[in-house]
């Protein structure tokens, strides 16, 4: 059975590019003209993978991916866009989108970033899935993987996915100092051109969520010239 692919983008000649050479790939294509469309029939559907513009009428590619997200919609999102600007590749990230790809584009490279994407869905270890962790606690975290819920001092905390896979992640190599490039490949399962930044950021988000003081964190260590590593004793 052919996998699905939603392509959301207002550019018609970008669109019927893409449509072509990702059916041309073996793709079964459907396709959004703007945001609160791609948005509605990602929530109606089930597609394998979305291909998001950034800027696009009615809603935005952020505000779509964030959404999505916000409504368990785990679909891996591959995010296009014209600008080559950091902030937007960091927020676009960390709001939930699995790769990022700047126009102009090939086709062809579409076609092949989509299938890495997929090809490590699938390859994922079963290990590293956090859905499958019962319960895990330290200090006055817990989280519930199951449900995507993070409790501190017994109320709800709001994460991003990203920082709640991080998180998870930290927490089940507990006392292991991880560097950024293990962790950029464990949460995002890919090189991202070597762009630790990514990494830093969410550390940061994390401890202004979780830490009682984030220039002295309690539970995040910052191991120089390593990474970090979740205190083991916490």
């Amino acid at each position: 059975m052919a996998q699905k692919v939603l392509v959301v983008d207002d550019e018609e000649s970008i669109v019927t590019l893409l449509q072509f050479n990702l059916e041309q790939g073996g793709f079964e294509v459907t396709t959004a003209e703007n945001g609160r469309e791609g948005f509605n029939k990602a929530m109606e559907n089930s597609f394998d993978l979305i291909v998001l513009d950034l800027m696009l009428p009615e809603m935005d590619g952020l505000e779509v991916c964030k959404e999505l997200r916000q409504n368990k919609v785990s679909t891996p999102i591959l995010m296009l866009t014209a600008k080559d600007d950091e902030f937007d590749k960091v927020l676009g990230l960390e709001l939930g989108a699995d790769d990022y790809l700047t126009k102009p584009f090939s086709p062809r490279e579409v076609v092949a970033r989509v299938r890495a994407i997929l090809r490590r869905m699938q390859a994922q270890p079963p290990t590293e899935k956090p859905q499958e962790i019962n319960k895990v606690s330290f200090g006055d975290v817990e989280i519930h993987p199951d449900n995507y819920e993070v409790f501190l001092k017994g109320k709800p905390l709001e994460l991003t996915p990203k920082e709640f896979e991080l998180l998870v992640y930290l927490t089940n190599n507990k006392g292991r100092v991880l560097t950024r490039d293990q962790l950029l490949n464990a949460v995002w399962n890919y090189e991202f051109v070597g762009d630790t930044r990514i990494v830093d950021v969410h550390i940061s988000h994390l401890r202004e969520k979780i830490e009682p003081n984030t220039k002295k964190p309690t539970y995040i260590k910052t191991i120089r010239g390593l990474g970090y590593k979740l205190e083991a004793s916490q």
